[in-house]
């Protein structure tokens, strides 16, 4: 809901601004890394320890985008990414052990685990400096997690983020390098345990696009 109104609010101001702005659509073709650091935390009776691992993932996408462009330079922009994009996956299996009790360990079997970029909305501004422009945005998107556990489940999470970077517009055509950084993710399991993963998430990304 609330990604719905942001998106309902940036509409809106685009379309009440400057009648001198010029209206563009457009496609843009994205490259980057993608960076994250994460941690699982385990809290069932048998297992209580804490689990951490990094990814590093070349990404490559599109995106769509409308945007006012002011006789200026100055630009209002809305853009989405239709195509989700992988964070992170991994397995393991674990084997029951014998406790110091004689009783065997049931927190035992095979699991694995995914989250995806869902959804990427973000409402952007471009700020001429003299040539170039300076990127400021506000992203939305969804953590969609894909897992397969003995006895619970992990749900999804919507999250917000920045974008700062710089470019340089040559009529309808843009190249700009940018930062991104995604506030903390947070997911806790559902079902038998009180599984929960922390993770933080950033990216360094080059696009290239082309208004009509």
């Amino acid at each position: 809901m609330k990604k719905i109104f942001a998106i309902l609010s940036a509409i809106f101001l685009m379309t009440s601004y400057s009648a001198k702005a010029e209206v563009q659509f457009g496609l843009g073709l994205i490259a980057g890394n993608l960076s994250v650091d994460g941690t699982e935390a385990e809290g069932t009776a048998a297992d209580t320890s804490n689990r951490s691992k990094s990814f590093d993932e070349f990404f490559v996408g599109a995106d769509l985008f409308i945007e006012h462009v002011s006789d200026t330079g100055f630009t209002l922009g809305l853009s989405y990414v239709p195509i989700d994009t992988e964070i992170g996956s991994g397995d393991r299996t674990d084997s029951a052990t014998t406790t110091a009790a004689g009783g065997a360990e049931n927190d035992t079997g095979a699991r694995s685990a995914s989250a995806d970029v869902s959804g990427l909305t973000t409402l952007y501004t471009n700020v001429p400096v003299g040539d170039w422009y300076g990127l400021l945005g506000l992203n939305m998107a969804t953590i969609k997690t894909s897992e397969t556990l003995p006895n619970s489940s992990y749900g999804n999470e919507d999250i917000f983020g920045y974008t700062v970077g710089l470019g340089r517009r040559a009529d309808k055509v843009k190249a700009e390098l940018s930062y991104t950084d995604f506030e903390d993710i947070n997911i806790s399991s559902t079902g038998g345990g009180t599984n929960s993963i922390s993770a933080d998430a950033d990216a360094l990304t080059f696009r290239v696009s082309i208004g009509f």
